[in-house]
């Protein structure tokens, strides 16, 4: 396949619009079902490079969960146990702990379920049938991985209607050294992003505290991933070989920090047995049981708790999850990671990601602050790694 012809531009009255080689050499993907717009390749793209990039720093299976090309949730192929089976909607799911790649699927859709509605799929090894299944029932534009087994894209076939876009990418593909894009009819020219993060990337520990165990490592890989192809500026929260919390493409750094640590606070809330234990009605589509979750937890378009309103969600009505058992929750949460795509300006953010269970930090370095930034670690007791490593992207 040398070009493919979308179905329109990042518009519907951008027209035509394709995908193509510019050596006028093969494309690396293949469009095995389905018809991708523009917007569906650029997620399927980037998604791609951050799953294989995970998978080859960590050596374990990765999934990504895409909308609007920045991740809404990332992860790697790590057992659930039965509380987070639960706060994934994944306990009912046969043969999910014999597949990594679906544990890695469940993590990645099931940390922000509001954004990740309507996201694009990427995944770092050949889909199985458990992983499909677990695609199929979600709200999805497409999936991109290096294969397909015979019965799982069967399974993906039938998704949509049959209208499911099911793409596959050639996993030896190397792009040139050298990328290119117009804007306004300019063309821009520059080297590829082709850094290495692995965990000498975080040698330089500037903190009083240095111990960074091989948890908080790997979290702070992720999270360093994960912002790399993530639009700036943006800040990531991780554990547990997950992103939790992703804040893309801020003007300030502290509201990058402050949109993460939100959803990383929904994240562990939604593990809290007041959520778990919600009582549903029965048949309640998996959208409406999400916003509902949303609303119990963040209080905020409408509550859900209310006279009138509950009778659409629950069989009874629930007791409202106050600020202050939110806050008692959250208090006991620790060893998160935490990554910035660029300096912390200014302490506040660290003060911040503190209040979210922040132990381990990962940043460039650089700021006439940096020594700011340093104390309000040491006040609270964190690690910091300078990585001398900016990961813009746009």
């Amino acid at each position: 396949m040398n070009e493919f012809e979308l179905k329109y531009g990042c518009n519907p009255n951008q027209k035509p619009a394709r995908i193509y080689m510019a050596d006028g050499g093969a494309l690396p993907v293949q469009v095995l079902w389905g018809r991708p717009g523009y917007i569906n390749f650029l997620d399927a793209l980037n998604a791609w490079q951050l799953v294989r990039e995970l998978k080859g720093a960590l050596g374990l299976p990765a999934a990504a969960s895409f909308k609007h090309v920045s991740p809404s949730g990332s992860a790697l192929g790590l057992p659930l146990d039965d509380r987070l089976k639960r706060a994934c909607f994944v306990e009912d799911v046969p043969g999910l702990d014999d597949s990594p790649l679906a544990c890695a699927y469940a993590r990645a859709r099931g940390t922000d379920r509001l954004c990740s509605f309507g996201d694009w799929v990427a995944l770092s090894d050949v889909c199985d049938v458990t992983t499909a299944r677990l695609i199929k029932r979600e709200v999805s534009d497409g999936v991109i991985a290096p294969g397909y087994e015979p019965e799982a894209l069967e399974i993906l076939r039938t998704k949509r209607g049959g209208k499911y876009n099911v793409v596959e990418i050639d996993p030896d593909y190397v792009p040139a050294a050298r990328e290119k894009k117009q804007v306004f009819g300019v063309t821009f020219e520059q080297g590829r992003n082709d850094c290495r993060i692995d965990r000498s990337l975080l040698s330089n520990l500037v903190t009083a505290n240095k111990d960074l165990p091989e948890s908080g490592a790997r979290d702070l890989i992720v999270s360093l991933v994960t912002l790399k192809y993530t639009q700036s500026n943006s800040v990531c929260y991780a554990v547990d070989g997950q992103a939790i919390g992703v804040g893309a493409g801020q003007q300030s750094r502290i509201h990058c920090t402050r949109l993460a640590g939100t959803k990383a606070d929904t994240w562990f809330l939604r593990q809290a047995d007041k959520v778990l234990d919600l009582p549903f009605k029965p048949g309640l589509g998996r959208p409406d049981r999400d916003n509902a979750v949303d609303g119990y937890i963040n209080q905020n378009e409408e509550d859900v708790t209310a006279d009138g309103v509950w009778q659409r969600y629950f069989t009874r009505q629930p007791e409202p999850f106050t600020k202050e058992e939110q806050r008692a929750c959250l208090d006991t949460v620790s060893n998160v990671a935490l990554g910035s795509d660029a300096f912390f300006p200014f302490s506040d953010n660290i003060e911040r990601a503190f209040r979210s269970g922040v132990k381990y930090v990962a940043e460039p370095g650089g700021s006439i602050r940096d020594d700011a930034v340093i104390d309000c670690c040491d006040k609270h007791g964190m690690v910091m790694a300078f990585t001398g490593l900016r990961l813009f992207h746009h």
